[in-house]
């Protein structure tokens, strides 16, 4: 994920109020691990793709969903920055995007495999076609 996606999650979540109770992972919330991941794959493939670029003002929307449904579900700022900010889990990010791209034809030696998925991505108008757009 870039430094500017995660500031802007960073920033989306920075004034979340929120209830001191017991409450799963982050990572096992759907609603913020399935838009986090999105965001990483599509940062990833305009990364690797010459021919896509990144939806920065729909990934900040993206965010402030993130920001939302986080504060529906109770969890406090630092909660969510110490999740959005952690070596640990960008580690775990990274490993489980590199698995979903290889498993979907992409292979980090051909940058031209990167085009052909977002451009898939793209056309599926997918969680992460929806954060890319063709040249």
């Amino acid at each position: 994920m870039t430094r500017t996606l995660i500031a802007a999650v960073a920033l989306c979540v920075a004034t979340l109020p929120g209830a001191a109770s017991a409450k799963p992972s982050l990572r096992d919330v759907p609603q913020v691990e399935n838009i986090i991941f999105a965001a990483a794959l599509a940062h990833e493939i305009s990364d690797n793709c010459h021919s896509i670029d990144p939806r920065r003002m729909k990934a900040l929307g993206m965010a402030w969903t993130l920001r939302s449904k986080a504060n529906d579900l109770g969890y406090s700022d630092s909660e969510i920055r110490a999740y959005v900010e952690s070596d640990s889990e960008k580690a775990r990010m990274r490993a489980k995007g590199e698995q979903f791209l290889k498993a979907n034809g992409v292979d980090y030696g051909s940058p031209e495999t990167f085009c052909v998925f977002g451009h898939a991505e793209i056309d599926k108008s997918s969680a992460i076609g929806a954060l890319l757009r063709a040249k």
